[in-house]
């Protein structure tokens, strides 16, 4: 049996939102494992001077949890 947690993070880019989607990801799997997956709950931009200067997304990163190791018995002295 395997039991999956959903974090929500924010990543941002320069360049796409389909950039931020993959910097996200990519910063994401720095501190997690076993990552299955990943929703775009939300975009938005960041406009300076009328132009777009930076495209945000709202990301949740699905990833698998690790069992817990089994304890050992204790043993009677």
């Amino acid at each position: 049996m395997s039991v999956a947690k959903v974090i929500e993070i924010i990543a941002s880019s320069k360049k796409s939102f389909e950039d931020a989607v993959a910097q996200g990801v990519v910063k994401a799997a720095d501190s997690l494992h076993d990552i299955t997956g990943a929703w775009v709950k939300e975009q938005s931009v960041k406009v300076s001077n009328g132009k777009v200067s930076e495209y945000r997304v709202n990301l949740k990163v699905t990833f698998v949890l690790k069992d817990a190791p089994k304890a050992k018995p204790k043993v009677k002295k």
